[in-house]
């Protein structure tokens, strides 16, 4: 007889092969909803102890940044030589205090002692050449004056003869020849006189007009000669003004060429403060823009007088002055660290600064969510200021974050520490 097999109820049927299609269908549903559901982040595990936790908060946002300023002289004059020449003497050493008209360094230069001496011999033959010309001339006038007393003295005796002709002619005691012979002897001597008289006038017209050519061209000389002179004065390099010789780049021997800086004044009466501030701040900085610092325990205020466009190296000028009293022993090139204010203080949301946002650029941070685990998330910052950033949108007040720098963790999305 066949034996009736008993049909498996209950639990018995789930582990029949019969059931095994179903358990096959139940796994791949629950691995296609753990692939659905899983948290596809990608983690990084990291020591607590490595990291800066700050929190989020609401307070006031003071719109300022720390710009670091050196004190520089409100006026400076450079030193340039007028004359090249070979530094002989150093005089005044850089740092000391000067007067106008102080010699600083004395210059030497041995082509323009030959100048000199070129334009001391040229002017001595011009004024020989002069006197000489002058000699001749004035020989020339007495030789003139001699012809001329001579043919005076000549006409004067012919018109006698010719006068004695003409009354003997007129008497008929001598020939027609002889009247007209008496007659054409006195016309040439006075014709001669007249050509003598004529001939000074244009001479001592012409004498006149040389020497006055000369003598110019001779006052013109001494003239040139007295530059000369100044030139080698200028080999003296002054003091322009009262103050005190910040900077003097020269050695014994070296050789300066005219117009070479080699050194400055500054004026001591007043000072200001140059300032180099990154570009980022361009569009924000400009003057009349006021800023504090401290110096001495005490707080100094400044204000930008100046404010330069060219941008070098990342970073442009600025030039503020003092507002208000200005410290004691202030001395150019003393450095001030400034907190420029751009802008009022308002209400806002703030996290401290901090070196996360070297590798953020202030686009997301982490956020602590739970017991040790932080979460990468998307904000957004507007201002900052040397202690603080604000915070447009992304935070809330009291969240906290890690504010320490993010090299070391890569791309990650979930920190666990």
């Amino acid at each position: 007889m066949d034996k009736i097999i008993e049909k498996k109820k209950g639990l018995r049927m789930v582990f029949t092969k019969k059931a095994l299609p179903y358990w096959g269908g139940v796994l791949l549903l629950v691995f296609v909803l753990w692939l659905v559901f899983r948290d596809n982040s990608s983690t990084l595990r990291i020591g607590a102890d490595s990291i800066v936790i700050n929190e989020v908060t609401r307070g006031e946002f003071n719109d300022y940044i720390r710009v670091n300023g050196q004190v520089q002289p409100m006026t400076t004059i450079q030193l340039s030589p007028q004359e090249g020449g070979i530094v002989e003497e150093i005089v005044i050493e850089e740092g000391s205090k000067v007067k106008a008209g102080d010699v600083i360094l004395r210059l030497s230069n041995d082509n323009l002692d030959l100048q000199i001496l070129n334009s001391e011999a040229e002017l001595a033959e011009k004024e020989n050449i002069l006197r000489n010309t002058m000699i001749s001339m004035e020989q020339q006038k007495l030789s003139l004056r001699q012809d001329k007393l001579q043919l005076q003295t000549e006409a004067a005796r012919l018109k006698r003869k010719y006068q004695q002709s003409k009354a003997l002619y007129d008497d008929k005691l001598i020939s027609k020849e002889e009247y007209l012979t008496a007659k054409e002897d006195y016309e040439l001597s006075m014709g001669k006189l007249r050509l003598v008289i004529d001939r000074a006038k244009q001479d001592s017209l012409y004498r006149s007009v040389e020497i006055k050519q000369m003598r110019e061209s001779l006052d013109n000389m001494r003239i040139n000669m007295q530059m000369i002179r100044r030139r080698k004065e200028n080999l003296n390099i002054k003091a322009p003004i009262d103050g005190e010789l910040g900077l003097l780049d020269v050695v014994l021997g070296q050789s300066i060429a005219s117009g070479m800086k080699i050194g400055q004044i500054n004026n001591l009466d007043s000072y200001k403060i140059e300032a180099q501030i990154d570009e980022h701040y361009i569009d924000r900085v400009t003057a009349g823009l006021s800023a504090t610092f401290q110096r001495q325990n005490e707080t100094f205020g400044a204000v930008i007088r100046k404010v330069y466009p060219e941008v070098r190296e990342g970073k442009f000028k600025a030039d503020f002055k003092f507002e208000g009293e200005i410290p004691d022993n202030i001395r150019a090139g003393q450095t001030y660290y400034l907190n420029l204010q751009l802008g009022q203080p308002e209400n806002a949301i703030l996290i401290p600064r901090g070196t996360f946002y070297q590798k953020t650029g202030g686009k997301w941070i982490y956020v602590l969510a739970g017991e040790g685990r932080a979460v990468r998330r998307e904000i957004r910052i507007g201002r900052q200021n040397p202690q603080y950033y604000e915070v447009l949108e992304g935070l809330e007040p009291g969240e906290k974050v890690i504010t320490s720098g993010y090299e070391r963790f890569g791309e990650n999305e979930v920190l666990v520490f």
